[in-house]
């Protein structure tokens, strides 16, 4: 009976650390995926001489990214927004303090 509850306790203490870990992996993951958006953005602008208010398309970003796409790691979906605009995501989960459906951008 000790045993069981010694490790129901530590059992306690580890799954909410563990959906913490993965949370914050998942939105470090996302973080990354905005930046190599961003990265791509600038590239095309400056190599097609295109300035603030421009629109990137998807073909033309997908040659300045290692393997032409970007991974999603929670579910989410990416929004490009004009030159100038910072790229977000979108996911159904809640990560962190950012809501399920709320935008996410790159801090």
């Amino acid at each position: 009976m000790i045993v069981v509850a010694i490790i129901g306790l530590l059992a306690a203490i580890a799954i909410p650390n563990f959906l913490r870990s993965r949370e914050v992996s998942q939105l470090s993951g996302i973080f990354n995926n905005l930046r190599i958006i961003e990265g791509a953005k600038d590239q095309w602008a400056v190599e097609t001489k295109k300035g603030t208010g421009d629109t990137p398309d998807w073909p033309a970003l997908a040659g300045y990214m290692k393997g032409g796409t970007i991974t999603p790691v929670a579910g989410e979906t990416y929004t490009f927004n004009l030159l100038g605009s910072p790229a977000y995501a979108t996911t159904t989960v809640r990560l962190g303090t950012f809501a399920a459906g709320a935008p996410i951008t790159a801090p």
